[in-house]
Formats: structure tokens, sequence, C-alpha cells
């Protein structure tokens, strides 16, 4: 990764002056990024970082324009959300760890091209097939991307600065989710199904130019060079059949062949990457790193939060759109409470984490999202269903910086996008089996053209008990640590670097 080296992170010797690093210079020993750069560095990657949250639900209110713009059989419709966290979720690991051997930035920059790029094809495609092509790129451009992105800012900030960073960046993570069935019923209506995909592009080239001129060039970390293929091979598809085993249960069931055989082909895969990685020279993922109960906790978190997160949004936006038989933008436009709901969620947990241990944040958390979940069950009416939703959401914000924090905070240079990438590998998973467990809820009534508030009642429901169940889980497993709130943020020793690796 494009990591602080050993010479770069040592104490200056005293009356030496700090030098600073000018926006797109090469990374110098002995200096550092003046602060008000890094926090526009951290600005633009999570940007970019939200361009591609948005995209899980973006497409979501889309889904019935796109269906009759390009005569799309209802088989391949929900391929054109789902194939793109397929890609997204079973490349992460690899991308983490090529972002470690070869640079965040550089990669970063390699993977927004990409991500650019394929946007511009699914918003000129004319069949299904370019459009599912385009969306297996975008997701490709993602996993490159979002690991990069994430380990550029651990490089950047350390001590209390990195507990803010990774509080806006959870903002974002668990926002992006919303955000996106608001963007996706805005430019639907008023511009075109189209514009869901190309509004990426200029978006994309502003990120694309201003990304070089204000993060530094940090040289990658001396680590020993080379990949094990076997292990990306194997972990790429254990999560792609993990996550395709979860999609197909909302249109088959649990017990369909379809459903089943990916569930079972993942676990034997993720088995065999287990044994391959003990035995490998130089693997892609260390397996004693799971057994870290704080990233452990981190990855449990993550899973529950985005499950009820996006769950809650696929249930609501189906809710609102078959029940009440809302537009597109009027969907949009009843999620905005949830967003602003999810950022507060997460400045709040940011907060919190300074004055009190993680433990209690994440079980708070989580008994928030249990509550609002209740709520939704109780009173599944559109305003009191947003209501619960919102509340479920101010909850999922905390969790969210909770997760992030308890995984990433103590993170190694030399590991940073390798655990910036598991961290959202659980994310995607997460989405996926939120979709898969609350949607099986419904039952076959999501396939009817109507439907009525109280057959969303049961899905509430189990998310609610889900919920419930975490807090006790987290109560246990998530250790009891509080983040220090130093006067100044340190510099990272040499001596400090190895005792974290």
């Amino acid at each position: 990764m494009q990591g602080l080296d050993r010479r770069s992170t040592a104490r200056r010797p005293e009356g030496q002056a700090m030098t600073t690093v000018r926006p797109g210079a090469p990374h110098r020993p002995g200096a550092r990024l003046v602060a008000p750069s890094r926090w526009l560095a951290l600005a633009l990657l999570a940007s970019a970082q939200l361009m591609l949250v948005l995209d899980i639900t973006v497409v979501n209110v889309a889904l019935p324009d796109i269906g009759t713009a390009l005569h799309l059989h209802p088989g391949e419709l929900p391929w054109v959300m789902t194939v793109y966290t397929l890609v997204f979720g079973g490349l992460m690991l690899l991308g983490g760890r090529i972002a470690d051997l070869f640079g965040a930035r550089r990669l970063t920059m390699i993977g927004l091209a990409v991500f650019i790029a394929s946007s511009l094809l699914c918003a000129l495609s004319g069949d299904a097939a370019t459009l599912l092509a385009g969306r297996s790129l975008q997701g490709l451009g993602a996993a490159l991307m979002s690991p990069a992105a994430l380990a550029t800012v651990m490089t950047l900030f350390t001590g209390p600065g990195r507990g803010k960073a990774l509080g806006v960046w959870s903002a974002l993570a668990g926002a992006g989710s919303a955000l996106g069935v608001i963007l996706g019923g805005v430019l639907t209506s008023e511009a075109g199904w189209r514009w869901v995909f190309a509004i990426n592009v200029p978006i994309g080239v502003a990120l694309l130019i201003a990304i070089p001129l204000a993060v530094p060039a940090l040289r990658p970390r001396a680590v020993e060079r080379g990949l094990d293929v076997p292990g990306a091979v194997l972990v790429t598809a254990g999560t792609a059949a993990a996550i395709y085993g979860l999609i197909n249960v909302g249109s088959h069931g649990w017990t369909a062949t379809s459903t089943v055989l990916p569930l079972v082909l993942a676990v034997a895969v993720w088995a065999a990457f287990a044994m391959v990685e003990r035995r490998a020279r130089r693997p892609l993922l260390s397996v004693g790193l799971l057994g870290r109960r704080a990233v452990l906790a981190g990855s449990f978190l993550m899973l529950v939060a985005t499950g009820l997160m996006v769950g809650g949004f696929f249930l609501g936006s189906f809710a609102l759109q078959r029940a009440h038989q809302y537009s597109a933008l009027h969907v949009g436009l009843a999620f905005l409470p949830v967003a602003v709901a999810t950022v507060i969620g997460a400045q709040a947990g940011t907060q919190a984490l300074s004055r009190i241990n993680t433990r209690i944040v994440a079980v708070t958390g989580l008994a928030l999202a249990a509550a609002g979940y209740a709520i939704a069950a109780g009173w599944p009416q559109p305003a009191a269903m947003v209501t619960g939703l919102s509340i479920a959401a101010l909850g999922i914000g905390a969790t969210f910086v909770t997760a992030f924090t308890a995984s990433l905070t103590d993170a190694a240079p030399a590991e940073a996008g390798l655990r910036s990438a598991l961290v959202n590998t659980f994310h995607e998973l997460g989405g996926a089996a939120g979709v898969a467990v609350l949607s099986s809820a419904v039952g076959a009534g999501l396939a009817a053209a109507r439907l009525a508030s109280h057959d969303f009642t049961r899905a509430f429901t189990v998310g609610a008990v889900i919920a419930a169940i975490a807090v006790v889980t987290a109560a246990v497993l998530v250790p009891a640590v509080r983040r220090s709130r130093p006067s100044a943020e340190p510099q990272i020793s040499s001596s400090e670097n190895r005792s974290r690796r």
C-alpha cells in the first residue's frame, strides 16, 4: 500500500523542521501532508467512495423503467442491480492486496477510471447484455478502488484524526444506500433512467483530475512482492458464490437448488481457501486476522448493520411503490429523513467513541435499530414506517462507525488495504444477506402486482428480532475499547509501527 515507510514515519531529530508535502507532490522522508490538505484529500476520496455505494441502490427505483426500455425478461431484471454487488464483493480482497503491493493511490485512480468508463457503457446500453456487462465492469472498478481509497485515508490520518476520518467515511457508507434510493427516484422521474449511470461520468472525471492534485503520491511500503493467485481465485469464487446464493433467495426461496448449491459451494471454497492460506508463502489473507477479536467484532457489526440498512431500504421502497402506489420521485423523497438520520447517527457515534467504549456504542446502536424495526412492524403505514426506519438508521449509523473503528483503527500500513477490503467485503455480504432474509420473510407476495401494508409486517418483525439478537451478541463479542483523545496527533515512530504489526 501507499503507506508511510519507516524512514518517513520516524521521529525527526530535535530542532529539525518538519517539512510538508504539497498536494500532488511525491512523498519525501520526514515529510507529512499538512492538515487542510489531508481533509481535502479525505473529502475527494470519500466522494469517490460515495459513488460506489450509491450504485448499489441507485437502480432500485429505476428498474421498472429500465426493464421497459430495454425489453428485459423478468429473470434479467434483478441482475441489473445484483451483478454489480456480486463482482464488487467477490473481488474486494484481491483489490485490497493489490493496493498494498503496488500503491493505494495508483489503484484508486485505475479503479475510478474503470468505473467511469463502465458507467458510460451502462448509460449508452441498448440491450440486456451490454447493460449487464457494464454493471459487471462497474463492480470491477469498485473492487479495485474502494479498499485502495480507504487504505489511503488510513495512511493520511493517525491518532484522533483517524477516528474523525473514519466517522466521515462511516457516515457516507451508511447514508449512501439511502441517498441511492433518493437520487435514483429523482433522476428517473426528472431526467430518465440513463442518467442514473451517466451522472457518474462528469463527477468521476472531476475526481480523476482532483485526486492526484490533493492526495500525495506516497511510495508503496517496502513489502515482499508477490500475489497469492490460488488464494485470490478461491476467495473470489467463494464470496461470489455466497452473494449469488443470497441474491437468489428473493426470487426462488431458501430451499431452491439454485440457492442451496451456491451457498454450499461457498462454504466449501472458503474452507479450501483457509487451508491454502495456511500453507502459502505469501498468503492473500492471514487466516489469523479474523481470529483477532477486534477484526471479528468489526466484521460482525458491518455484516449486521449493512443487512439491516439495505434490507430496510429494499422493503421500504417495495412497500411504498407496491402497497401505496408511490411514484419513483415520491419514494426517493420519502427516504430523505432516513439518509439524514444515518449521517446524524454516524457523527454521534464518532463523538461517543471518544467518551465511551465501543461495546456500549455498538449495543446502543443495535438496540435503536431493533426499536425502529419494531415500530415499522407495528405501524406499517408510510409515515410510521419511515419514522421507524429513521430511528433504526440513527443506530445503524453509529454501528457503522463502531465497525470501522474496531476493525481499522490499529491497522498497520502494510495491511491497511487488506483490512479495508475485508470490512468492505462484509459490507457487500451484509447487503445481499439483508435483502435475502427480509425478502424471503415477505414470501411469494413480492411477485404480486399490488400489496397491502400488512404484507410487510412479518419481514420488519424478522428485522427487529435479528437486531435484538445482534445486541446480545455485540455485548459479548465487541471489546470494551475506548478511543484515546490526546491533545495533539502524534507522529508514528518506526518502533510503534513495528509493534503494531
